[in-house]
């Protein structure tokens, strides 16, 4: 059995801006001691705890940021972005921009329905290794962060890494303890740069959002929020650190699958220490075929645990691409957890009747699957056009055979058709979309005789055996009825001290008349109207009074208090008419 590389994360492709910078105050001496520092050096002001400023945290000033924006703008210059990208020049441009842009090209690979399908094709090559940082600087960033030499820890480290990611670095090493282990190395000033171009987006995004109205952009400011926090949890390997300990949990209930085991003790922010796996890459059919694989029965198990992982443990490994996953001694292992997402048991719920619909070609079914599924309410006159959309996609995609069924297509034409009405689709809910989407391109490339639809379908068909279904809807049940009777004793305790304060004359009611507020407008305008007519003519009756009288000044012929009586009567008269009219058509419109 051969030999495969366990590989750095799948964020790679860059070698700009990672430079080999291992300035001991950039990392803390332990993780303890990080923790220590944290609660230590914690502060609060005088009217309330100090406010977390992003800025102070990544040592951010205004310069830095400028000077930042003048290398990105010098970037984009030299690839004359501002008259067109090709495909080819748009991914080398991210790949000079840094990790950020690098990841964010990752992202927008998935993303066909904002981007050509031939981008989305060429950013996918941001995959590829980037240039190794030198063996120095992996040494230093592990003496900064363990507040000791390597070779302390260390018994041998190999020179040549395993893998070179934009964010970070793979190695072989060997504990003094005697273990064979993999150390993930993060790259020097990775998380400062991320930080820089994140702060700089944050204020394009401020000053788009005053120049453009709502209508004409996406929320900005959400999207570059929700792109830090997945900068920040992958360039937290402590994170990835906890998500191997518990899919390592996970993976112990099935004999076929397992990940590496981490060492807690040896993890901290910007280092994994790992199990080091030694197997075939899922990519190498031909030496899994030697070794005496079959890789339909591979391709089976690994989509059957991916459905297990997404829709019954709501935990799954986000980034399933083929220098990911490696077979050992009958093992499907995964590595690299920096990427992983969660599902709540509402979501998976809707997932499964969605994904069963599209199996058993059912338009109806999938149609309330996707209103289910986006959690918000629809305006009731965008129904026949959400529904004749979706009609249009199940005979586009629900009527061919499984093994034809492009996932990708049909999940991008979902997640369009959903954006057109307005209808948000959670994040998550992307992310298992992404993950999925890579799978099948594995499957399509390497195994090709497994149906991915067909498993995840049977899959949900068989998850649960009758006397399982019946056990959970007694519990429902059981839970549901608990409530209910709860519910019946306030109700009935609430009687009681109704009737109390009733026969001790305490009970007051409040009581309001849906629709009673236009009606009793109404009557209140007539009652003006009245009111004015009224005035209008008493001063018309009044002033022909003093007409007769001939009471003295005298002007037009009139005495000028019979003057001023017409006059004032004239236009109220002519206001009561206008305030007739304008209501009236107000009316008319309704």
């Amino acid at each position: 059995m051969s030999s495969a590389s366990q590989s750095a994360p799948a964020d790679t492709a860059s070698n700009a801006h990672t430079t080999g910078d291992s300035r001991s105050t950039s990392y803390p001496p332990t993780a303890a001691y990080a923790q220590w520092a944290a609660v230590n050096t914690e502060t609060i002001g005088l009217f309330g705890p100090k406010r977390d400023d992003f800025s102070q945290r990544y040592h951010l000033t205004r310069r830095s940021k400028m000077k930042r924006l003048a290398q990105i703008v010098r970037i984009v210059n030299q690839f004359d972005a501002l008259k067109g990208l090709t495909p080819v020049k748009m991914r080398l441009m991210c790949e000079a921009l840094g990790p950020t842009f690098v990841k964010v090209g990752q992202i927008l690979s998935m993303r066909s329905e904002i981007l050509p399908q031939s981008f989305c094709d060429e950013l996918a090559k941001l995959r590829a290794d980037a240039d190794p940082m030198p063996y120095a600087t992996v040494l230093d960033v592990l003496s900064a962060e363990y507040g000791r030499p390597a070779s302390e820890v260390f018994e041998h480290i190999d020179l040549k890494p395993l893998g070179s990611a934009s964010l970070a670095q793979v190695h072989r090493a060997r504990l003094k303890t005697g273990e064979d282990v993999a150390i993930k190395v993060q790259r020097p000033g990775v998380r400062e740069t991320m930080a820089q171009d994140v702060a700089i987006m944050r204020s394009i995004a401020k000053a788009a959002s005053k120049v453009m109205s709502n209508s004409q952009i996406v929320d900005l400011k959400g999207v570059v929020e929700e792109l830090w926090d997945t900068f920040e949890s992958e360039t937290d390997f402590l994170v990835e650190a906890r998500n191997l300990a518990e899919f390592k949990r996970f993976a112990s209930r099935f004999k076929y699958m397992d990940c590496p085991t981490p060492y807690p003790d040896l993890c901290t922010e910007h280092v994994v220490v790992m199990d080091y796996v030694d197997g075939i890459s899922v990519s190498h059919s031909s030496e899994l075929v030697e070794a005496g694989y079959d890789l339909k029965d591979i391709g089976t198990k690994l989509v059957d645990n991916y459905a297990t992982q997404i829709l019954d443990d709501g935990f799954f490994h986000a980034d399933p691409h083929p220098g990911n996953i490696i077979i050992r001694g009958g093992q499907i292992v995964l590595i690299d957890l920096g990427m992983t997402g969660r599902l709540d048991a509402k979501t998976r719920a809707v997932m499964k009747d969605m994904i069963f619909a599209v199996a058993k070609q059912n338009s109806p079914d999938l149609a309330d699957g996707l209103l289910r599924f986006a959690g918000t309410e629809a305006d009731p006159a965008d129904y026949p056009s959400l529904l004749a959309d979706l009609d249009v996609i199940v005979k586009e995609y629900g009527t061919v055979d499984l093994k034809d069924l492009d996932l990708a297509a049909f999940i991008t034409a979902l997640t369009s058709l959903a954006q057109r009405h307005g209808i948000e689709v959670p994040s998550t809910i992307t992310t298992v979309g992404r993950a999925l989407v890579t799978l099948e391109g594995l499957l399509d490339e390497f195994i090709p005789d497994v149906n991915m639809i067909e498993i995840i379908s049977q899959h949900i068909a068989t998850s649960k055996t009758t006397s399982q279904a019946i056990k959970d809807e007694l519990k429902d049940l059981g839970v549901e009825s608990h409530v209910a009777l709860h519910s019946a004793l306030d109700a009935m305790s609430e009687l009681n001290v109704a009737a109390r304060m009733l026969t001790r004359g305490q009970l007051r009611m409040n009581m309001e008349l849906v629709g009673s507020q236009e009606p009793f407008q109404l009557l209140s305008d007539m009652v003006n109207r009245l009111t004015m007519a009224l005035i209008v003519v008493g001063l018309f009756i009044g002033s022909s009074i003093v007409y007769y009288a001939g009471m003295k000044p005298i002007i037009f012929g009139i005495p000028i208090v019979g003057f001023l009586g017409y006059v004032v009567a004239f236009v109220l008269g002519v206001w009561i008419v206008i305030d007739i009219y304008l209501k009236g058509r107000k009316v008319k419109k309704r």
